[in-house]
């Protein structure tokens, strides 16, 4: 066997890592096979749901539409819900990562609806898993993943189907740690994209957001308080795993 086969058949034998910048292409990722969806949306939906699940939150039942969310509201549910940003009328919480107190939310189930995060998430269930990711629990889902031994698609939620920096710099991130590892190889632009964009970003990360739109628009509504935690690093070990009906934590 020549050197350049020995490389392509060890290639063969690694879990490739791709990253889709937007769910708009998400029809068009590369990796077909045995794969496992990292949901990205740091500001703020997957940010959130880590926090809720850190205070004790027993489930999250995600809903695509506002509608599914006003019935789930009128059977009982805690819903949380917002557009554009900002929270809804008929909803108990907003899209806030600090609005998931343990007093208001351990032990129940919550439903969620959110701009960009829960669409993201209706269009990744054609995938083997699907796992939230945020920088929160970046190092826990970095040891899970290893230990799952999957083809990895890190889908970034964006804003309405368009790129976005904060997602972005998740993916770079995490692509990063996961080919430090022997078991992960990559041929996709977009994660060597993102891994450029960490290493940009990285050392000054509130001073790159301020090319973020998101971050912009979070600040108008005087929503942004939370914008420096969600960039902190490992605050939490839970791994929110959507069953195919509701998110769950990892046991």
């Amino acid at each position: 066997m020549c050197f350049i086969d020995e490389i392509m058949s060890d290639n063969d034998c690694k879990c490739t890592v791709e990253v889709c910048f937007s769910p708009k292409l998400f029809s068009e990722i590369l990796t077909k096979e045995d794969f496992t969806v990292v949901l990205v949306d740091i500001l703020r939906a997957t940010t959130s749901i880590c926090t809720a699940f850190h205070n004790g939150v027993h489930s999250i039942l995600p809903v695509a539409t506002l509608e599914e969310a006003k019935q789930l509201k009128e059977k009982g549910f805690l819903v949380a819900s917002e557009q554009d940003g900002k929270k809804l009328d008929f909803a108990d919480f907003g899209n806030s990562a600090f609005s998931f107190t343990r007093e208001m939310i351990s032990g129940k189930t919550l439903v969620y609806c959110t701009t960009n995060g829960t669409r993201a998430l209706e269009m990744a269930k054609t995938a083997d898993q699907i796992v939230i990711g945020s920088f929160l629990n970046l190092s826990a889902l970095t040891e899970w993943i290893i230990t799952q031994k999957r083809n990895i698609v890190i889908l970034c939620s964006g804003w309405k189907n368009k790129f976005c920096i904060e997602d972005s710099l998740f993916a770079g991130a995490l692509t990063e740690r996961l080919l430090l590892q022997p078991g992960f190889t990559t041929n996709c632009d977009s994660a060597q994209a993102a891994m450029d964009l960490w290493h940009i970003a990285e050392n000054d990360i509130s001073g790159y957001l301020e090319k973020a739109a998101h971050r912009h628009r979070l600040n108008r509504l005087g929503l942004d308080d939370v914008i420096p935690y969600s960039f902190t690093l490992d605050q939490t070990n839970v791994l929110p795993v959507f069953d195919g009906k509701e998110i769950v934590d990892w046991k």
